[in-house]
């Protein structure tokens, strides 16, 4: 039966077991998690948070990872501005990127989730409004919901991966994991 575990990566974690950086020690998952044999199937950038899943299942592990099998994945997004929907518009259609054009994706504004704070805290701009969209995209390249936002003219100031596919970060606290089922 294959392992499936459930973390909400911190700010400033790196995806990976081991640190290979030049930049000094950085918090890896080996800080959170210490269970032989499960690997990390995708990635998060450092500076964003939330749900990452770790498996002892390679071909789990590629169901979840390769976009192929265009599994949604959930975030909840702070930008930087106040977007109406219609701004959102160029999201659901596709966004040029320079690597190539995204595939649609699911966005809509929402009202500020009730999360955890983040450690350092997003900067506060008074003069600056700033707005919560959840964005769901079936694909993964790199810093890919960051260019999106930036394309239509909101950067992005936090950025929470909440779902993928069937699992939610539903009563995981930063830092912490738990089991989860496999399905399908």
């Amino acid at each position: 039966m294959a392992r499936l575990i459930l973390f909400n990566k911190p700010y400033g974690v790196l995806s990976q077991f081991t640190d290979r950086g030049t930049e000094g020690a950085r918090a890896t998952l080996s800080d959170f998690i210490d269970m032989p044999g499960v690997y990390p199937a995708g990635r998060l950038d450092r500076d964003s948070e939330g749900l990452l899943l770790l498996t002892d299942d390679g071909r789990l592990q590629a169901r979840i990872a390769d976009p192929r099998f265009k599994l949604p994945k959930t975030y909840l997004v702070q930008v930087e501005g106040d977007p109406d929907d219609a701004a959102l518009e160029p999201l659901r259609r596709g966004v040029m990127l320079n690597d190539g054009p995204t595939r649609p994706a699911e966005a809509e504004c929402i009202d500020d989730p009730a999360l955890w704070l983040r450690d350092p805290p997003v900067r506060f701009r008074k003069s600056v409004p700033d707005r919560w969209i959840s964005l769901t995209i079936r694909e993964g390249r790199n810093r890919q919901v960051r260019r999106m936002t930036a394309a239509i003219g909101y950067p992005t100031l936090r950025l929470v991966r909440w779902r993928i596919g069937d699992w939610a970060l539903d009563g995981v606290a930063p830092g912490e994991w738990r089991a989860a089922a496999v399905k399908g």
